[in-house]
């Protein structure tokens, strides 16, 4: 029986113990810290990021604003930014908005209303109805230069789709200036359309010029001469251009060819052993762009060719002159 009433006795101990341990728990709950919201003057790292997104469209002189308060039709403008990057607005005159994504202009307008306790809290709409300076512009080696308003996110191979392609004398680079760092330009390689390792993104407002190949010539006595586009820049011997010019002729110099050089001091003549080229019996030299191959025609094989057909033609005219 004692120990029966031991064991009941420590029972009952042990469940007041926790009843009133439960009790303290619900009268004094523990206290866990909640993160107060980031104020208006403390941007998120989300709305930092958002801002600086290179896809954003950004406000810019000559832009037509369309600006507006929720619930007050009262309060609505239509206004052009001037070239400093301002607007006037009713109640608030001149706001500085050049530069600014729209989301973050109206919110500075809001700010300013309410530090000029005009309106507790104000909702600003703002919307560009015309962009002046969002194109991007396309030039050089496109088959249609110009200034195309493509908006929103692009990338180089959209703006150079938009232009109509390459032309076949495009290069293998293209440069990209933004508009916000004019002097300083961005060399891109520009791939085969199917690779996107070099698709970059373009933001409203840069300019997009694709360099154009290089050119070698072969003038002469050749069967085809003119300039030969250096695909992609890639290098071309002189073999492979006297075989774009389709050989040598049947009166050329072989031993009198010449390459012609551009250097900083100007043009510069070059022997260019081409029979021995020919023969396998010298390296096969690399043209660089603009380089010139002339190829001259032996007077000895003209002279001697004329002499012929002129001999021709006074033998077939006695025999004409002899027939009656």
């Amino acid at each position: 029986m004692k120990v029966e009433s031991l064991a009941f006795g420590a029972l009952t101990f042990l469940a007041l113990l926790s009843a009133a341990g439960f009790a303290q728990n619900r009268a004094d709950p523990v206290a866990v810290p909640v993160q107060a919201p980031p104020s208006a003057s403390q941007p998120t790292a989300a709305a930092v990021q958002r801002s600086g997104s290179p896809e954003e469209l950004r406000i810019g002189a000559g832009d037509l604003l369309d600006v507006g308060m929720y619930g007050m039709p009262d309060f609505k403008a239509e206004v052009r930014v001037n070239s400093g990057g301002e607007i006037s607005l009713p109640m608030l005159g001149t706001v500085m908005v050049g530069g600014l994504p729209v989301e973050q202009a109206g919110k500075l307008i809001e700010r300013r209303l309410v530090q000029m306790q005009l309106f507790n809290d104000p909702h600003i709409m703002v919307f560009v109805k015309e962009y002046a300076t969002q194109g991007i512009s396309v030039l050089g080696e496109v088959q249609k230069a110009g200034i195309y308003p493509l908006l929103g996110s692009k990338t180089l191979y959209d703006v150079i789709s938009a232009a109509g392609g390459t032309t076949p004398k495009a290069g293998k680079y293209v440069l990209i200036t933004h508009r916000n760092e004019p002097q300083r330009a961005i060399r891109v390689a520009l791939g085969a359309p199917e690779s996107v390792e070099n698709n970059v993104r373009i933001e409203p407002g840069d300019t997009v010029v694709v360099s154009k190949a290089g050119l070698v010539y072969v003038v002469g006595n050749v069967r085809q001469p003119g300039g030969f586009v250096m695909e992609n820049d890639r290098t071309i011997t002189v073999l492979q251009a006297l075989a774009l010019a389709q050989g040598p002729g049947p009166n050329a110099a072989l031993n009198g060819a010449k390459l012609i050089r551009k250097t900083p001091a100007g043009p510069e003549e070059v022997p260019l052993p081409l029979k021995k080229i020919l023969a396998a019996k010298a390296p096969d030299l690399q043209l660089q762009p603009d380089d010139i191959v002339f190829v001259p025609v032996s007077a000895g094989l003209s002279a001697g060719k004329r002499a012929a057909e002129t001999a021709l033609q006074m033998a077939t005219g006695v025999a004409i002159w002899r027939i009656p």
